[in-house]
């Protein structure tokens, strides 16, 4: 099995589990599943869940129902699109190749959308059936925090709005980026850490793991606004200059940011050695996210 077939065979997992989860478009009020399932199953990588399940996979081969604690994460991560492309917030009109949420149900039942995946989330992570108590607790606790105010994802979009137009700084670009983008992905990897019983070891080789992946990830996120278009990226390129955010490649450069990516890779594959082959898919998508066009 190459790279491709394990991602389209676990986006299936993922995809089944949700579908599972998220209540039918005919369930009532209708309008609401209309809105949640538009975003939730508009494609994307499900790259955090896929993440989750393969840090599982690192410590032990057969996790049952992984898939389930997984595809919570996704729905966090498509509230927060939903949320992030509101006219209040990144004001954007394309996501994932489609009209954005707000421009299809209207501002108000987006954001209720975003807020009944978010709520939803936490109902799957509190329902797992085959992970023991002590891990469930762990496992919510880290997931809320990594969306949260405090390093969290919420507090990278705050970082974010407060420097719009402001002069490039790299403190500030850190607090954004570790914060908004990589939190979450770290999650990712920790949730499946704790969800096959890591040890305390193999959970901070993981955890540094997840810090280096999710840098390269907005490392090379921010390289992609300004190199591919719109068609290509499937949201409207452009916008973080646009918007006069502030980026990787605002404050360092491209081609130092270029190599900060591939520092991170070479860093997060250091984090793996511990596991050898057992982390096999770990490695081939963290180089997956450096070396990607989309």
């Amino acid at each position: 099995m190459d790279l491709a077939d394990y991602l389209q065979h676990q986006s299936e997992r993922v995809n089944a589990a949700l579908n599972r989860w998220v209540p039918p478009e005919s369930a009532e009020p209708e309008i609401i599943h209309r809105a949640m399932r538009y975003s939730l199953f508009a494609g994307g990588k499900r790259l955090r869940p896929i993440l989750a399940m393969a840090a599982a996979e690192a410590i032990h081969p057969a996790c049952t129902g992984i898939e389930d604690a997984a595809c919570a994460l996704e729905m966090i991560h498509t509230y927060s699109l939903i949320h992030d492309d509101l006219p209040s917030l990144d004001n954007d009109d394309l996501r994932r190749g489609r009209p954005t949420n707000h421009k299809v149900f209207g501002e108000a039942m987006a954001i209720l959308a975003g807020d009944a995946l978010l709520t939803l989330a936490f109902e799957v992570l509190a329902s797992l059936p085959h992970c023991p108590e002590d891990r469930g607790i762990r496992i919510l606790n880290e997931v809320a925090r990594s969306s949260g105010t405090i390093g969290g994802m919420i507090a990278g979009q705050v970082h974010d709005l407060q420097g719009e137009g402001k002069s490039p700084d790299t403190t500030l670009l850190e607090k954004i980026h570790r914060a908004k983008t990589g939190a979450l992905l770290r999650a990712s990897v920790r949730l499946g850490a704790l969800y096959a019983g890591a040890s305390d070891t193999q959970y901070e080789s993981l955890s540094r793991y997840g810090e280096h992946i999710g840098l390269a990830f907005q490392i090379v996120d921010d390289l992609l606004d300004i190199e591919q278009s719109s068609e290509q990226l499937g949201k409207t390129a452009g916008k973080d200059a646009a918007q006069k955010k502030i980026t990787f490649p605002a404050v360092y450069g491209v081609d130092p940011s270029r190599r900060m990516a591939e520092a991170q890779l070479a860093a997060a594959l250091e984090s793996l050695r511990p596991f050898g082959e057992s982390a096999h898919w770990l490695a081939e998508i963290a180089r997956l996210i450096v070396r990607r066009k989309t």
